[in-house]
């Protein structure tokens, strides 16, 4: 029993090194915001971790942490806290030096686009065209029927 438990927190400890920063770039497009990216990439683990000894297809991971991603961002949307605070004007990180002024105004016009779209569509947008998913895929990420996710 303790070498499956050893081998089971090696295993995830693999799978999150290889996929924590994709995971926290996905969570940026989704709410806009580098913390609360952090956040968001931080609650979607953490349920993964506890989930991880019954998971049982390796190929199905992905869609568990998108999952646990896009439901975790879904409900913080919802409290009231969370729709007091104020967005600010500048983003907090700046373009790289080595991309071009055209392409790094482009991703701040793309971010700016997102926030202004509701959450439930701004998964949306992000799961179909950012992470190429497929309708089913993303109703599948949303727990709605795929009617829904065409209409949005």
């Amino acid at each position: 029993m303790r070498r499956d438990e050893d081998e089971g927190r090696r295993q995830f400890s693999e799978y999150f090194a290889a996929r924590r920063e994709a995971v926290r770039h996905t969570a940026y497009l989704i709410c806009g915001d580098w913390h609360w990216a952090d956040d968001l990439t931080q609650a979607a683990f953490i349920r993964v971790a506890t989930a991880w000894h019954r998971i049982r297809d390796p190929q199905a991971v992905d869609a568990f942490v998108r999952t646990c991603l896009v439901r975790t961002y879904l409900s913080e949307t919802r409290r009231v806290w969370r729709r007091r605070e104020r967005s600010v004007a500048q983003m907090p990180d700046q373009a790289s030096g080595n991309d071009d002024a055209e392409s790094a105004t482009r991703r701040v016009l793309f971010a700016q686009a997102l926030r202004q779209v509701p959450p439930r569509q701004r998964v949306t947008l992000v799961c179909r065209f950012y992470q190429g998913l497929d309708v089913a895929e993303t109703a599948a990420a949303l727990g709605c029927s795929e009617g829904t996710v065409k209409d949005r």
